[in-house]
């Protein structure tokens, strides 16, 4: 929670708010420790549990956590129990008392140390930030036989709904798209194209691809296209895009928000471009890597 105390209070008034919004969003209960390692918040979570909220001040930790049991600590099953409780191990205190290198001879190198640092109250493992998404794309075969330029444009359509749908959920906003292309020769093409500022906007997006597809129009028409995908990349969360005025375009961002709320009730399909509607639907498309499946 270091950094949080001037937005949103300290370590407990945080947890607090948790409990209450969760209790008055989903109506279930739930239990949180606050200490200063994820072990021990751990640990003490579940001391609180089945509805409760339990503060580990930093001058009581090791005083709280000795006494416990080493079944408390999570990673130590029936068997490590057992063999613990072979050698008088009982309690978290007689793990600390035990020293590292009786532990890692009697379970190993790393369940040893493992167990030590946590007798000790020593961070085992740093709380680590969620990676920044780089991108969000989908991409579709297209077989071998000939597709017309009205079948192309159409599954680029298609491939654009489902990601712009997806930057949405995820409140991402994209600047850059990217075309990519296989042909007949299994050769490999890339085209990108970077916008004056992001977007998740649908329109945009699309124009982008056209344009994209427009330039390599040259190499699909000689070699064949059989795969096509398209992603967007340089991605902000939305929050911190800067508006802009509709001033010389309809803004279709009440449009892009109908359409999602009704996908996201009847399906996928429950609206599709009508150029779409001829597009043989058993043509096999997957997630580029990296992908979010819509259920996630």
């Amino acid at each position: 929670m270091r950094g949080l105390r001037a937005i949103s209070g300290n370590a407990e008034q945080i947890a607090k708010a948790l409990r209450r919004q969760v209790r008055q969003q989903v109506g279930l209960p739930i239990s949180i420790g606050v200490a200063t390692t994820k072990v021990l918040a751990k640990i003490a979570s579940n001391e609180a549990k089945p509805d409760g909220l339990l503060v580990v001040a930093p001058e009581q930790e090791l005083a709280f956590l000795r006494p416990l049991a080493v079944e408390r600590v999570s990673g130590v099953g029936p068997a490590t129990a057992a063999r613990l409780h072979a050698h008088g191990l009982r309690s978290i205190g007689d793990l600390a008392r035990a020293g590292e290198p009786a532990l890692t001879s009697l379970l190993g190198r790393h369940k040893g140390r493992y167990l030590h640092a946590v007798a000790h109250n020593r961070e085992v493992k740093r709380v680590q930030a969620r990676r920044r998404r780089r991108s969000i794309g989908s991409q579709r075969a297209l077989g071998r036989s000939e597709v017309s330029a009205d079948e192309l444009d159409a599954t680029l359509a298609g491939l654009v709904d489902r990601v712009a749908r997806r930057m949405r959920r995820a409140e991402q906003a994209g600047r850059t798209v990217v075309l990519r292309l296989r042909f007949d020769d299994f050769s490999r093409v890339t085209r990108s194209r970077t916008m004056p500022r992001p977007t998740s906007a649908t329109e945009p997006l699309l124009a982008s691809a056209r344009a994209l597809l427009a330039e390599a129009r040259p190499l699909i028409d000689r070699r064949g296209v059989t795969l096509v995908g398209v992603t967007v990349t340089n991605l902000e969360h939305q929050a911190f895009v800067q508006l802009a005025m509709a001033l010389d375009r309809p803004d279709t961002a009440a449009l892009d928000a109908a359409l999602d709320r009704v996908r996201e009730r009847f399906g996928p399909e429950a609206l599709k471009r009508g150029s779409l509607v001829n597009v043989d639907s058993a043509v096999s498309a997957w997630l580029m890597p990296g992908d979010v499946p819509p259920e996630s």
